[in-house]
């Protein structure tokens, strides 16, 4: 009998943990797998990891994996991902807007022989129409920057197996964009698109701030275009300050005075904006290097039953 590993990260999700718990079981019963419930408790403030060892005492395929603090989610996904030894696996959130019924319709695909089945969401008519927007948007330039394409609402919600998870197991980049680092891994895949339910109980992690931070990772672990943008931007702009060179000479000849000091500050603030956009873009990719070269755990592990 094959082993299933469901991986949950959980961050002050005690409203959702008994709800998912419930929901999984039913989706699961009667299946053909040896499952297990995995929580990872990413650093919780809350009830979340109290509700999630009752849960442990009362049903032993329920194991949990405590963090020492908030790594964020994708390191939340590598902790769970790194402590399992099934051969299939599928990671989800908890809060119900990975609609648990579509665990077997992802275990259909698999057996059909799709090592990794992905999922593609359509958002709930509650989602507001600027997170809806830039969403698209996001999913728009990254497709259009990097080697990679992903489809609109690509979603943390998916099933890998086999030798695809050893792969996963393997990637020890620190800034993880699981999302692109699945489609880039290649295997036979498909993504199945489902329709996102409303979160069950509590709030959104993701703030704007997050989302854009998130974006950014994912622009700049699967693209180097930016800096060849900001290369060709900086070719462009000294190109063009030569055309000044004959407006100098003639200045110089003719012994006019130059005046419109206004037009002076605006060029230079101009070119300053621009020097520090590429030197923000240089900057990003050198912090990315630098958080890689100190070689610190994605996670530290404080507890387990596993």
């Amino acid at each position: 009998m094959k082993k299933l590993s469901i991986i949950l990260p959980a961050h002050n999700e005690h409203g959702n943990i008994n709800p998912i718990y419930k929901e999984i079981v039913v989706a699961l019963s009667g299946c053909k797998y040896d499952y297990e419930i995995l929580f990872v408790d990413d650093g919780s403030t809350d009830d979340t990891l109290n509700q999630i060892k009752k849960l442990t005492n009362s049903d032993s395929k329920v194991k949990f994996i405590e963090l020492s603090r908030n790594f964020g989610h994708q390191n939340a996904l590598k902790a769970g991902i790194d402590a399992t030894n099934a051969d299939v696996v599928i990671m989800m959130d908890c809060d119900l807007q990975h609609p648990p019924y579509l665990i077997i319709e992802l275990l259909k695909n698999y057996e059909l022989g799709y090592e990794i089945v992905r999922t593609h969401r359509i958002d709930h008519i509650s989602t507001g129409f600027l997170k809806a927007k830039t969403s698209n948007i996001f999913y728009k330039i990254l497709n259009n920057l990097s080697d990679i394409k992903l489809e609109q609402g690509s979603a943390d919600f998916r099933l890998v197996s086999g030798s695809a998870i050893a792969q996963l197991k393997s990637f020890n980049e620190f800034d993880l964009f699981y999302r692109g680092l699945i489609k880039w891994m290649g295997y036979k895949q498909i993504s199945i698109e489902y329709k996102a339910e409303e979160r069950y109980s509590g709030t959104t992690k993701y703030s704007y701030n997050r989302m854009i931070s998130f974006g950014l990772k994912g622009f700049t672990s699967f693209s180097t275009k930016p800096l060849y943008f900001a290369a060709y931007l900086g070719l462009f702009f000294a190109s063009t300050s030569l055309m000044y060179i004959p407006y100098i000479v003639y200045t110089f000849y003719m012994g006019t005075e130059v005046q419109g000091w206004a037009s002076v500050i605006a060029t230079v603030a101009f070119f300053g904006g621009i020097n520090l956009m590429i030197l923000g873009i240089i900057g990003i990719y050198l912090s990315k290097l630098f958080a890689q070269s100190k070689n610190r755990p994605h996670y530290i592990i404080k507890e387990s039953n596993l």
